[in-house]
């Protein structure tokens, strides 16, 4: 046995793999996810299982861990949009966590501007700086949680968080979920050319 490492098992009772995970698996850009129950009520959830799963065709996935809202949303109308999560929007967005009953719309009742999405039914946060459109694709039981994985159809951003044609990072300012109730600012950005 090492001195110098301390072993969890994920089978001892006594671990709480969610806190590890969520803790290691650090830092993790969230999903701010927009959607529409079957009788057209809105939600809006955070969500820190969040990332791209194919490039062509263009696939993102989030997780849901328990049967929530946005789950039920999805898989009663097939869409869902993923909100950029940004800096100035960082304590919207954590309160849009918050148990809300499922005929509660979080943007209505937290005062979050939405506009109408370009081809899906759900609409998309106003200062959010892009936003993903999607349909779905499909979800995997896995344990506790449901992978959600969709299809990308349109991608909308604000014009002034491009620069050159191309979203810019100091524009996007996005935050991210660390461990516990951590959160994580805007990375600082280096550049460094791939080797061919």
């Amino acid at each position: 046995m090492d001195s110098r490492r301390t072993v969890l098992r994920s089978d001892d009772p006594d671990v709480n793999v969610y806190r590890l995970l969520t803790a290691l698996v650090v830092p993790r850009p969230i999903a701010w996810v927009s959607t529409l129950s079957a009788e057209g009520i809105g939600n809006l959830a955070p969500h820190s299982f969040f990332t791209v799963s194919c490039a062509n065709p263009p696939i993102v996935q989030f997780t849901s861990v328990g049967d929530k809202d946005t789950l039920a949303n999805v898989r009663a109308t097939g869409e869902f949009v993923v909100n950029v999560a940004s800096r100035p929007l960082m304590d919207l967005v954590n309160a849009s966590s918050a148990g809300f009953d499922p005929d509660v719309d979080e943007a209505g009742a937290l005062d979050i501007e939405t506009e109408p999405s370009l081809l899906v039914a759900p609409p998309r946060v106003v200062a959010s700086p892009a936003s993903l459109e999607c349909t779905l694709h499909s979800t995997v039981e896995l344990g506790d949680s449901t992978l959600v994985l969709g299809n990308v159809v349109a991608t909308t951003v604000r014009t002034d968080a491009l620069v050159d044609g191309h979203p810019a990072m100091e524009h996007l300012q996005p935050v991210s979920r660390l461990g516990r109730d951590e959160w994580g600012l805007p990375p600082e950005v280096v550049r460094l050319t791939r080797p061919r």
